[in-house]
């Protein structure tokens, strides 16, 4: 049975147990076994390679012995092992001598957990493990870690962990553009499941590693800081995957949780390559570890701050931002004016819609930064859609070759990236114009006009913003005329006339408003035939209203040259231009000149 087939059937076990509720806990109850296992195959392979190798942990606990046996323990008794034994013991694991292996085992099961309620499907899934999995082999080594990938992608699925995983094509291209070497140290300060570690370890092994001394050196060099206790699982059994033997240096904390100042030059970083959460919030007190001009409980905000903070100078960053933090101001104003006067930042890279789809819809961009000169100009380059291509979802992700144009573009940054010019995705901004858009980053592509917008519902609610706008004309339109017909001493001629100038102008606003919205919708058939109708509907209203405006200039012409209306006369106009008004309380008649 393939590494595929068996995950799928284990899944299929778990969901007949009546503890485990959903994707997300399905997969913390997987990993914490995978782990085991994973870690069960590597110590046969250290067993092998280093004279007087002692496990960490105590014989009764090693996977060997209470799970490899498929007639082993099953039932209550496997139920009662797990819950009452092995847990309790591997939470409380003492690293004897330093040994780092158990400070990994003891963090790993800090905050994991037995979800599973029956001991018979336990024993189901053990053996389903034992049989489908031996780490040792290389092509399963290797494949396993392609279908770790996979699961990383599942949990992000199933909606309650969107923030785990970012497209592997993302972070891809930016660890090859931010290019860590051996020796370096590199971290991710908010390292989720290890997607940029992992990425980074390849991408190094690949450039630099020839020796089992680089090997030493390069698991050495990975540095990551997970928050929560389920990604950091995730991440620790990703790193033990990708080579890592003791992933010591991924460690269970809030980055952001120790004062600013305490992050001292031994503990800097050559290269930070990250996602940090946007749109999350910290708790109460973490924003004091901050100076006063940085103070803000928005998480990505005050890790761009730590980030400055932790590289060393010349040490170089590459991070994925929201939209909202290139144009926001106040302390996002001060954070740029910071980065762009401590740093150079020479690239952004705006993303296209959807790249995080279906998980959150907001526009991200890709920042990368040296630190220690200032910027004196950004490149900016937009990243189109490929060919045939109109957004991304989760059967179609964004492609690493997709990036292949701006690689070739990219150019070196030991040479001021000279050989970049101008095309029609990227451009160039020099730092006086930044700063007199008051460090407004949200540059647009000279390069092309505005992008139409094809999004039905921004389109529906741009078309509801007209039909609240009719209607309140209707209201102006309204009261002007109640002001004429009840006060006989006002002249009728100019209110009439200022009311028609107004509202008549406003409505030929919102008919040129309604075309647009017309125009964009049939732009994309599909999404925007029933917009369209209804902009047609806006515009013969639109119609109608002015209309009325013209039946109120000519009622108006009228009652400027009679001498007076009768009372009759005055009822009359007023059923005429506001059928509303019948059956209220007669007016007095109007008389010229008051």
């Amino acid at each position: 049975m393939s590494i595929s087939s068996t995950i799928k059937s284990i899944q299929d076990i778990m969901r007949k147990d009546v503890g485990v509720d959903g994707d997300a806990q399905r997969l913390s109850q997987l990993v914490w076994m995978l782990f085991l296992k994973i870690f069960d195959d590597r110590e046969s392979e250290w067993e092998i390679l280093q004279d007087n190798y002692q496990s960490p942990l105590p014989e009764q606990y090693r996977w060997r012995n209470w799970a490899a046996n498929a007639e082993g323990m099953t039932g209550d008794a496997l139920k009662q092992f797990l819950d009452n034994d092995l847990f309790p013991a591997l939470q409380q694991l003492e690293a004897k001598g330093g040994d780092q292996r158990a400070y990994v085992i003891r963090s790993v099961f800090e905050d994991a957990y037995n979800y599973m309620k029956s001991g018979q499907l336990i024993r189901q899934v053990i053996n389903k493990i034992q049989e489908g999995v031996d780490f040792n082999k290389a092509q399963e080594r290797h494949l396993f870690g392609d279908m770790y990938e996979q699961l990383l992608r599942d949990l992000q699925s199933a909606g309650n962990a969107g923030e785990f995983y970012t497209p592997r094509a993302v972070t891809e291209f930016m660890v090859r553009m931010v290019n860590p070497r051996l020796g370096e140290k590199v971290l991710d300060p908010a390292c989720g499941t290890g997607g940029f570690l992992s990425c980074s370890i390849e991408h190094i092994r690949k450039q630099d590693v020839l020796t089992v001394d680089d090997e030493a050196r390069l698991q050495a060099s990975i540095f990551g800081i997970e928050k929560k206790p389920m990604p950091h699982l995730l991440c620790t059994t990703n790193m033990i995957l990708h080579g890592i033997d003791v992933p010591s240096n991924i460690r269970h904390d809030n980055t952001l949780a120790r004062p600013l100042i305490s992050w001292g030059p031994k503990e800097r970083v050559d290269v930070v390559v990250t996602n940090p959460p946007f749109g999350g919030m910290e708790e109460d007190g973490i924003e004091t570890n901050f100076p006063a001009t940085f103070r803000t409980r928005e998480t990505a905000d005050l890790f761009l701050v730590l980030i400055m903070q932790m590289l060393k100078a010349g040490g170089r960053a590459a991070l994925v931002l929201p939209d909202g933090f290139l144009f926001g101001e106040g302390i996002k104003t001060r954070i740029k004016e910071k980065l762009l006067e401590e740093c150079n930042l020479h690239t952004i890279v705006r993303l296209p819609n959807g790249v995080f789809a279906p998980y959150t819809g907001i526009k991200t961009n890709l920042l990368f930064f040296s630190k220690g000169t200032p910027t004196r100009h950004i490149w900016f380059y937009e990243h189109p859609y490929p060919p045939g291509v109109k957004n991304y979802n989760k059967t179609k992700p964004m492609k690493i070759a997709e990036f292949d144009a701006e690689a070739a573009w990219w150019g070196k940054e030991t040479d001021g990236f000279k050989q970049r010019v101008e095309n029609q995705y990227a451009w160039k901004v020099g730092i006086d114009d930044i700063k007199a858009r008051n460090y407004n980053l949200d540059s647009k592509n000279p390069h092309i006009g505005e992008q139409e917008i094809h999004d039905p519902e921004l389109l529906l609610a741009q078309y509801n913003t007209m039909q609240n706008d009719i209607a309140a004309l209707r209201g102006q339109l309204k009261d002007i005329l109640d002001e004429a017909l009840k006060s006989p001493k006002s002249p009728p001629a100019p209110l009439l006339q200022r009311g028609e100038n107004e509202v008549s102008q406003k409505s030929a606003l919102l008919q040129k408003e309604g075309n647009e919205v017309s125009q964009k919708a049939a732009l994309s058939q599909k999404e925007g035939n029933e917009v369209s109708q209804k902009a047609a509907l806006l515009q013969k209203e639109g119609n109608e209203v002015s209309q009325k405006f013209a039946l109120l200039q000519k009622e108006e012409n009228e009652l400027s040259q009679r001498p007076a209306l009768s009372q009759k006369e005055g009822n009359e106009t007023s059923q005429k231009l506001i059928p509303s008004q019948v059956g209220k309380k007669k007016s007095p008649p109007l008389k010229k000149g008051g």
